[in-house]
């Protein structure tokens, strides 16, 4: 079965869509000249800074940098790979592939000698599902779901099964169906009896919760005891396709919702996620009966700029989530933690409270890290007691001092200043002196020689461009319009790199992209960037009006101002190796690089 598209097809679906419909149907736009304008999906903003060109078929934010072209763009809000959304696009265009493209990509990631207990798992998955929704057997199943809250649509949507009261039924099914009992007992679904090495089922008389990689493939179940048995849920154990550190519950089905909201809801459990779902809280996810992991971590950051922890109103759940939003924090992303009465879980209160009430008083009125800070370290003491306050007040004067915004600072300070009648000045005070005194402020103020710049850090920083830095980039936009210019530039350049990193290694892709024997084309090379970074800055180029020609002149300007900085930063160095070499009174040698930083002088 073939795995790729042919690449006259992605042109074919490249012709057929157009950028701005397919985009239209996510952003609100405008048109403003020759290009249409909106929000910007992927950040927030009041102020419209999402540019889209149907001329040359490439969208750009000017506010957060998001760039590229309709590929790009399905995959960034969508979640989606490169064939996944050349699929999507196919099947809007009415464009007919070759092969079976959502299995063939579903299944990629899966090497071969795990495929078969992949299968084994969807096998068994569609059986469970179908025992419970149109078999006499699964009846009290379904009836027992139906009155716990569950809709048709969700367990549809989640493809809740029934396992039957048989030990062997499962195991009978997948001999039947090829599968060694050996390998089934590998993947988790079958257990050997030790008397006679025979098999019998693990999940019994249980409804079945399906368990499926970032990718959609099943890979292990959860079963729920129907009666008083225990365990009240009995999981799949680890196994070479299934692990707990690194899968999320529901991430393939919330991912697309999770990247065009930018925000994932973190639960404790798989059934607070399918609660919430109903609730029409479709971002959710869940670990899978194990702590936050940096692998899960790196998940939700690379999808999500915020994470919100909806765990149990419990003391471990509060733990758990005070736990959570720390790693989550330090990773880098922005931590709200939503509350609920003690003693509900979410799947309790919905039930209790309503769908609409959880969805906006509780995911809609989460707090943020701080404020849930002061109600973390709150819990235990009694504020009247003075012992306990001034514990309580010192503990959140630390809180205060680690806070990066001096607004948010000043906000806490004067909160704190107003509960307990304490002096404003006196608080700041204290506040400054602890930030003074961290590991962090230490480390600063203890760095006597600044780090190594960074040319491109600091544009960004500073939000402003520099003459060598837009050289670059209308060069680039140049070599992008004409490969005779593309070799050109490379010539006079004369062995010398870009001064950004990211420029020097999109001119090194496109010479390789011409030397293939592509033509100029902006999309055809957005399309064979694979490093999304790059294509967001190849996007943002490529909106650069220029003339079509460029005049000698302005060329070998351009040229000048990139060699110009690099020999600026040449004799900057060569006076630090000066003052060195007359501190340790090598008066020759100071002599020597003076004359080389002349001669570096003369050149420009």
């Amino acid at each position: 079965m073939a795995e790729r598209i042919a690449e006259e097809k992605i042109n074919e679906i490249r012709q057929a869509v157009d950028i701005a419909d397919v985009i239209g149907d996510y952003v609100q736009l405008k048109k403003q000249g020759r290009n249409y304008f909106g929000l910007c999906p992927f950040h927030g903003e009041n102020s419209p800074s999402f540019s889209v060109s149907p001329e040359k078929q490439i969208y750009h934010c000017f506010g957060c940098g998001a760039g590229g072209n309709v590929f790009s763009f399905l995959m960034e809000i969508d979640g989606l790979n490169f064939q996944e959304a050349a699929v999507k696009l196919a099947d809007r265009a009415n464009i007919q592939l070759e092969f079976d493209a959502s299995l063939s990509l579903k299944r990629k990631a899966i090497p071969e000698n795990f495929r078969q207990m992949v299968e084994a798992h969807e096998l068994l998955r569609k059986f469970y599902h179908h025992l419970l929704m149109n078999t006499d057997e699964g009846q009290h199943a379904l009836e027992y779901l139906t009155n716990r809250g569950f809709s048709k649509e969700s367990i549809e949507k989640f493809q809740i099964g029934y396992a039957l009261p048989s030990w062997e039924f499962a195991s009978n099914l997948l001999q039947k169906r090829g599968f060694a009992l050996e390998q089934m007992e590998k993947a988790g679904l079958v257990i050997k009896r030790e008397r006679d090495g025979t098999y019998f089922d693990r999940f019994r008389n249980r409804i079945m919760f399906p368990i499926s990689d970032h990718q959609g493939n099943t890979i292990a179940f959860s079963g729920r005891a129907l009666e008083d048995e225990e365990p009240k849920y009995l999981n799949s154990p680890e196994t070479p396709i299934f692990n707990k550190s690194k899968i999320l519950y529901n991430f393939h089905l919330a991912r697309p919702i999770i990247r065009k909201h930018q925000n994932v809801v973190l639960f404790e459990g798989f059934a607070d996620v399918i609660a919430a779902d109903r609730a029409g809280v479709e971002n959710g996810v869940a670990t899978m009966g194990t702590s936050l992991t940096s692998e899960h971590i790196s998940t939700l950051k690379k999808n999500a700029q915020t994470v919100t922890v909806c765990y149990d109103a419990d003391k471990a759940g509060i733990e758990a989530a005070q736990r959570a939003a720390l790693m989550l924090d330090q990773a880098g992303c922005t931590v709200k933690v939503a509350q609920m009465p003690e003693g509900l879980d979410p799947d309790d209160y919905i039930r209790k409270y309503g769908e609409e009430k959880f969805k906006a008083d509780v995911i809609g009125s989460s707090l943020t890290l701080m404020a849930f800070k002061l109600l973390y370290y709150r819990r235990g003491k009694n504020l009247q007691n003075e012992g306990d306050r001034l514990q309580y007040i010192e503990e959140v004067l630390i809180e205060i001092s680690r806070l990066d915004k001096v607004v948010e600072k000043d906000f806490y300070i004067r909160q704190l200043a107003n509960e307990f009648s304490l002096s404003l000045d006196a608080l700041k005070q204290q506040v400054n002196q602890r930030g003074s005194s961290t590991p962090q402020a230490r480390k600063v103020s203890s760095n006597t020689s600044p780090p190594e710049a960074k040319p491109f850090s600091v544009v960004r920083q500073a939000g402003l461009r520099p003459a060598y830095y837009e050289a670059e980039r209308r060069l680039i936009s140049h070599m992008l319009r004409d490969s005779e210019m593309a070799y050109r530039v490379h010539d006079l350049l004369q062995g010398n790199t870009l001064n950004i990193d990211e420029h020097q290694a999109i001119i090194t892709y496109l010479i390789g992209f011409y030397e293939k024997g592509y033509e100029p084309d902006l999309n055809g090379f957005l399309n064979y960037l694979e490093d999304n970074k790059l294509k967001r800055i190849v996007a943002d180029i490529g909106m650069i009006t220029l003339n079509e020609e460029i005049g000698d002149q302005e060329l070998t300007d351009y040229i000048k101002q990139v060699l110009k900085y690099q020999k600026m930063l040449k004799i900057k160095a060569k006076e630090v190796e000066q003052k060195e070499a007359e501190r340790q009174s090598d008066f020759l040698r100071a002599a020597t690089i003076a004359m080389e930083i002349i001669q570096l002088r003369k050149s420009l």
